[in-house]
């Protein structure tokens, strides 16, 4: 999803997947995108759904095999957003939850809503791409697949 398109195409309704498999820790996707990084992209989409579709906005889950690190602490970020109560990254995971993610799975779960890597400013795509990012190389095939579609990047 990207604002030219969005200003292009004039939705009534926003609708985002918000899988937690583009996380670093995902064994699968290897995107090695951070939890703050996601954090950022919603809050990026909550913004987008106000200025070109009224603050109407689906915001859907999705994939990700980080079960314990991830998966609930990325959406618990979506679901606050989006309920416009935002989680702030830096609050500390309540002690209660962290003794039955241990008594159910064994694994220690994480003491904070970050994972300490923040993304880098939101800003141009021409700013920011690396040819060497896969997560670049993957916005970059779509952009050149969708963009002339619709009429841009002529």
């Amino acid at each position: 999803m990207v604002p030219e398109l969005l200003a292009e195409f004039r939705p009534q309704v926003l609708v985002s997947q918000h899988g937690a498999d583009t996380h670093f820790e995902d064994p699968l996707a290897h995107l090695a995108v951070s939890l703050d990084a996601q954090r950022a992209v919603q809050v990026a989409c909550h913004e987008l759904a106000h200025e070109y579709a009224d603050g109407r906005w689906v915001a859907l889950g999705g994939g990700g095999y980080a079960v314990v690190d991830v998966v609930p602490r990325s959406w618990t970020h979506l679901v606050g957003i989006a309920a416009g109560r935002p989680v702030a990254p830096e609050a500390v995971i309540p002690e209660e939850w962290r003794r039955q993610v241990f008594a159910r799975t064994r694994q220690l779960g994480p003491q904070r809503m970050t994972d300490g890597r923040w993304p880098v400013a939101y800003g141009a795509w021409e700013d920011g791409y690396d040819p060497a990012d896969r997560v670049d190389q993957a916005v970059l095939a779509t952009r050149r697949a969708v963009y002339p579609l619709r009429g841009l990047l002529a």
